[in-house]
């Protein structure tokens, strides 16, 4: 094997490679990343048994058809430290080395056999689905935020994707909870048949987003029965979907909060900052005093003091006090696109639905705290 391409193309694809390679070293061969030559391409594929990633680079000077696998994070950390535009020699000089040369620079890779490396099959039943590219990524970006890291309940441990109804229009909608707080964000989609319903896990969805902002090509999406293929020009990602059954979260969504709070996004992100400063958990309690025309906002730790701030806002009702985790707060604040950000509460015990003037598909609800 044998071959020269420009450093910045073949980085690009290794980039992509870093958040799927196993890291754990639990089996080797997941560590590499598999380099095959042939009909004049460069194929990139890297696993780790959960999610395939493919890629197929078309500019790069095949002079000896072959195929090799390599660490990933190794080639990758040296491309990233050769100068940009550097024009890369590869040659595969035995079964268990990869030469590589730039410039002034001159390294011997240790490689393993292709023969170890996982095969996958590419077939899929499920129709082909035309997906948005820059809308399906701000459905997911908005939706991941609520993701569970609680591996004890594996089916929150990623986005439910799955198709509603609403004003006789269909869309296709993501959502995801920690059952401290939900996130639900939802795609308007035309010529939508048989889809069925599944779990995307946390990985694959962070993985999909990095591709999604880096790229304009245009997105489908596949699935059977137990995976989903997303194409991206000549990229691919593949991918096991979750095993289990996402609860129904539609009970939980406040439908008889009648109490209106309307503030500043920006204000009120900052603000929060703030007084969160005052402790060194995060995850402690910020307190909201509401009345009709602001807020104040405090941090009581016993172990390293007290902040208070007070920023305008519009209530509806005459006084509230309710308290909330101050990182779930920015977290949900965050992705409000519009100006305002605005809270529907019921009483201080109650789940919050939050709603985005500007993005009428997407809502949030939060759980208070007690403190």
């Amino acid at each position: 094997m044998q071959f020269t391409i420009k450093r910045d193309i073949l980085l690009k694809s290794l980039n992509f490679v870093q958040g799927v390679v196993e890291k754990k070293n639990t089996l080797p061969i997941l560590s590499n990343v598999l380099l095959q030559l042939k009909d004049n391409k460069l194929s990139i594929v890297a696993t780790d048994l959960d999610i395939v990633f493919y890629d197929e680079i078309k500019d790069v000077k095949v002079l000896k058809e072959g195929s090799t696998t390599t660490s990933a994070a190794i080639l990758y950390d040296i491309l990233r430290k050769i100068s940009s535009n550097s024009e890369l020699s590869f040659d595969l000089k035995t079964e268990n080395k990869l030469s590589l040369k730039s410039d002034n620079s001159d390294f011997n890779l240790l490689c393993l056999p292709t023969d170890n490396f996982p095969t996958f099959t590419d077939e899929f039943e499920g129709k082909e689905i035309q997906l948005n590219n820059n809308k399906f990524l701000k459905m997911l970006n908005k939706t991941k935020v609520a993701i569970s890291n609680d591996d004890t309940r594996h089916y929150l441990n990623g986005i439910f994707l799955h198709l509603t109804e609403a004003h006789g229009r269909n869309f296709l909608t993501g959502v995801a909870t920690d059952s401290h707080r939900l996130s639900s964000s939802s795609l308007e989609i035309e010529n939508i048949e048989n889809f069925s319903s599944l779990i995307l896990p946390r990985k694959t969805v962070f993985q999909i987003c990095s591709l999604l902002a880096e790229t304009n090509e245009k997105l489908s999406m596949q699935t059977s029965e137990n995976k989903i293929k997303f194409c991206m020009g000549n990229m691919k990602l593949i991918s096991k979907v979750i095993d289990g059954k996402f609860p129904d979260y539609k009970k939980v969504v406040p439908t008889n909060n009648d109490k209106s709070l309307v503030l500043s996004s920006k204000d009120f992100i900052n603000s929060i900052e703030r007084v969160a400063s005052v402790s060194l958990d995060r995850k402690e309690g910020v307190k909201l005093s509401i009345n009709k025309e602001n807020v104040q906002l405090s941090v009581n730790s016993a172990n390293s003091g007290d902040g208070n701030e007070i920023i305008k806002a519009n209530f509806s009702s005459d006084t509230l006090n309710i308290s909330f985790n101050s990182k779930y707060l920015i977290d949900i604040a965050s992705e409000i696109e519009d100006k305002n950000l605005k809270m529907i509460l019921k009483d201080s015990v109650s789940p919050v639905l939050i709603e985005d003037a500007s993005d009428k598909n997407s809502y949030y609800v939060i759980m208070p705290m007690k403190i």
